[in-house]
């Protein structure tokens, strides 16, 4: 059993405020359940405004198909307009 984890470190250029920032993480972490089939879920202190964390997880049995899924997770947050990565990584366990 494999498992794949992503930590993706995003800054969010338009948001002005919390409520702002809630809902492009919400709209992101759906959209990426949704197309990818993965656990998704914010990992970091929601009060700074245009900065937000996500932890992605997902378990397999191919190592090079979990690393294709979680770079295809990453390409997926960076070609979104509303926000850019700062840093990720990721890792097998």
């Amino acid at each position: 059993m494999i498992v794949g984890i992503a930590r993706i470190e995003l800054e969010i250029p338009g948001s002005n405020s919390l409520k702002d920032r809630r809902q492009v993480v919400k709209s992101l972490v759906g959209h990426l359940q949704s197309k990818f089939h993965i656990s998704v879920a914010e990992v970091d202190d929601p009060q700074v405004w245009r900065r937000a964390n996500i932890g992605v997880a997902l378990v397999g049995t191919d190592t090079a198909f979990v690393n294709r899924v979680l770079d295809k997770v990453v390409d997926a947050v960076r070609g979104d307009p509303r926000v850019s990565i700062i840093d990720y990584e990721i890792e097998m366990l």
